[in-house]
């Protein structure tokens, strides 16, 4: 085959350090807005981001030549200089070290993107760790419990 075709979907979860509650109502559209920006100067596409005050879910059609481990660094790096510049209640901002990623086909980018837009209605009834456990579990990762959280 002479071109290169590819087709990379990734639901990516990450939160604040600490999981604090920092992302207020008010500056998620524009936080949301400003990954969107980086994601497309990284030649890939935001398809749904929605989250919490301490935790955001993305779903990201990826770039054929873009590692995730780098693409998840300029979001976060990026995001976290932003975002303090805005006011200074964002000071102490900053997201966690790791982040979760998890592969979806083409036929799941529906439910996926129902997923990330309840968000506000899913943590009315679980917390952060125990909707990420769950991730873990439905995706069959091993993990340390000592080192998932920081």
């Amino acid at each position: 085959m002479a071109q290169t075709l590819v087709s990379l979907y990734v639901h990516v979860i990450f939160s604040t350090k600490n999981r604090a509650n920092l992302i207020t109502p008010e500056i998620e559209p524009d936080l949301f807005s400003y990954i969107g920006g980086i994601l497309n100067n990284n030649k890939s596409k935001l398809l749904a981001a929605n989250g919490t005050a301490d935790h955001i879910h993305l779903l990201v059609s990826l770039y054929k030549n873009l590692g995730l481990s780098e693409l998840v660094g300029d979001i976060k790096r990026d995001s976290s200089v932003w975002i303090k510049k805005q006011d200074s209640q964002f000071d102490k901002f900053y997201w966690q070290d790791g982040y979760g990623a998890f592969s979806i086909g083409h036929s799941q980018i529906k439910n996926v993107k129902n997923y990330i837009a309840n968000q506000k209605i899913k943590h009315k009834e679980t917390d952060f760790k125990n909707e990420f456990r769950g991730f873990l579990r439905k995706y069959e990762m091993e993990y340390d419990e000592l080192y998932v959280w920081d």
